[in-house]
């Protein structure tokens, strides 16, 4: 039995959460899975309610948990960031989910950027989410002369910095801060290469920018060449910009790169946009030995909520890389298939890619593929 917190969230949110839980019902009573779920009402509308974002009696709450399933977050009525930095972003960190997951396939009967494409493309970004540029370090200065203490905190580690500035020449100074530590690139490493096992890729692509970030991305390189030895797998270093550039040339070359948060961020945005949109793209944000939280990589998108046009797909492989997280294999596999058997026959396409079928009928399909099959 595997304890599951959903927050179904906001805009579009329930509405893709919804098909994820009907297809998860399928799936889990077909494959013997166990799963014990619980919903949360946080979002906008509990924030307007009761001015709290999230209270430290639900974080402990969810501190019970094996994983989290989340629809959505962002409203027009909250100022933007007070949701997606108080409940997202505090789940990241509280529960140190240092890896994040993002694969990117190709769907036939899925219109792709690409052009002549091949169906062939399948690949995994391990996405180091902890650290890099996105520590939060940073400020401005108008003053010829500023001092300001940082402080970063960390579940492993603290680290302070004393900042003095001496500006000339220049009315305004903003800086910003880039961390990677020894222990943070190592156990990012040892997921990445310890899934290349699982899933039998013998060559693993490293993402950086060593020839300008040396320092950064010198120490990141040196635990990716440790763990290649360890784990006996290949690796090739490539700059962030050519492997952008190979991903729209020749995507099908990649099967698992591991990368630092900035460019992650930006290169899984790419690969959303290669297979189809965001309304296809998945994503985990994983601690191995703790709470992971799974959700679609789209936003809340209010103008559609309600009208049943989102695309649910990515919420439902959200639903399956959990499932293949938590251990469930055959389950996660299930999903995954009937999700392709279904974009693949051409008959349904909802409105983000120019078809009619709407949310609803998109979970129907994959719920009628999973029962055919079972």
């Amino acid at each position: 039995m595997h304890r599951v917190a959903v927050i179904p969230g906001d805009g579009i949110g329930p509405e893709v959460v919804e098909q994820a839980r009907r297809v998860l019902d399928v799936v889990t009573e077909r494959c013997g899975v166990s799963l014990d779920f619980e919903e949360f009402d946080l979002g906008a509308a509990h924030y307007l309610e009761t001015g709290e974002v999230i209270s430290d009696e639900t974080i402990g709450r969810l501190e019970g948990k094996d994983a989290i399933l989340l629809g959505a977050l962002g409203d027009p009525r909250v100022r933007p960031g007070v949701l997606e930095k108080g409940i997202l972003l505090r789940l990241r960190f509280h529960f140190d989910e240092y890896v994040n997951l993002r694969p990117v396939t190709l769907y036939d009967g899925i219109p792709s950027a690409l052009a002549g494409d091949s169906r062939a493309v399948n690949m995994r970004f391990v996405r180091e989410n902890t650290e890099d540029f996105y520590v939060g370090l940073g400020g401005r200065t108008t003053q010829r002369s500023s001092e300001e203490e940082l402080l970063l905190k960390r579940t492993a580690y603290e680290a302070k910095f004393d900042v003095g500035i001496e500006l000339e020449g220049s009315e305004e100074l903003a800086y910003q801060i880039g961390v990677i530590t020894r222990g943070g690139a190592r156990r990012v490493m040892d997921y990445a290469f310890s899934l290349a096992r699982s899933k039998g890729v013998d060559l693993v692509t490293s993402v950086d920018k060593a020839n300008v970030l040396t320092e950064m991305y010198g120490l990141w390189r040196e635990e990716v060449l440790a763990a290649s030895t360890k784990y006996g797998i290949d690796v090739e270093f490539q700059y962030v910009d050519a492997v952008a550039l190979h991903m729209v040339r020749a995507p099908a070359r990649f099967k698992l790169l591991v990368t630092p948060n900035l460019f992650g961020d930006i290169l899984t945005d790419l690969g959303a946009a290669l297979q189809g949109g965001l309304g296809f793209a998945p994503s985990g944000n994983i601690n191995p030995e703790g709470v992971s939280m799974f959700e679609p990589v789209h936003g809340s998108a209010p103008d559609i909520a309600g009208l049943g046009l989102a695309n649910p797909v990515g919420a439902v492989l959200s639903s399956a890389l959990m499932l293949d997280t938590l251990g469930y294999e055959e389950a996660a596999d299930a999903i995954e298939q009937a999700t392709r058997a279904v974009l693949g026959d051409g008959k349904h396409r909802t409105p983000d890619t120019g078809g009619t079928t709407s949310t609803t009928q998109m979970g129907d399909a994959i719920v009628a593929r999973l029962r055919e099959t079972g």
